[in-house]
């Protein structure tokens, strides 16, 4: 393991998620919107590029089940030593983590065997053309992952498996990928969008 990822830690009861947590807006945040998650309604999810696994998490704590898939190993370990100090946190941070579930494998293998009502892609993002705005965080996740070339690849799986909606989490002035139809609709933030792709 390199210097640059033993300093990286999944960390789901302090500090960003934590806040997130208690002051976040709930469903009403756009990823709970654009997951699907509405009154009466909290379909299972697939985190297919889980990451530090924030989005899985804030998921979690709103009722989702969530099945998240990291193929990096240092990312994947990085993932369950965070999960289990949230279990050994007890309380809701437990019954949190009791509904996600950590999978090690290629999410394009993977997905055909899990029928998630909703898929979630987050792949790392192209790079920005000032990269001193780009948080250390994130560049030490991009040394570990790498550039998620197969992105477009990972989108055209899950429309096929997907029994109700594949969102893609994207910059919000970013290009679409190339070779992708296009969107059934989009929620914009500030610094995000989500391109949602409804199936089924």
């Amino acid at each position: 393991m390199t210097q640059k990822s033993v300093e990286l830690r999944v960390d789901f009861v302090t500090g960003a998620v934590a806040h997130r947590l208690k002051f976040g807006g709930g469903r009403g945040q756009d990823i709970a919107k654009a997951m699907g998650l509405r009154a009466g309604k909290t379909p299972s999810i697939v985190d297919a590029t889980a990451g530090l696994g924030r989005d899985s998490f804030l998921l979690a704590s709103l009722g989702a089940q969530v099945t998240l898939i990291e193929r990096s190993a240092t990312m994947h370990a990085l993932l369950a030593d965070g999960m289990e100090r949230a279990m050994l946190e007890g309380g809701q941070f437990r019954d949190i983590i009791n509904r996600m579930t950590l999978l090690k494998g290629d999410a394009k293998d993977l997905i055909p065997e899990l029928a998630a009502e909703a898929i979630l892609i987050d792949p790392m993002h192209p790079p920005r053309n000032k990269s001193a705005l780009v948080k250390r965080e994130l560049r030490q996740v991009r040394d570990i992952v790498g550039t998620d070339e197969d992105a477009a690849d990972l989108v055209k799986v899950a429309l096929k498996h997907a029994r109700n909606r594949v969102v893609l989490k994207w910059p919000a002035k970013a290009d679409a990928i190339a070779g992708l139809q296009k969107c059934s609709h989009q929620i914009n933030g500030k610094t995000t969008r989500y391109d949602g792709f409804m199936v089924g």
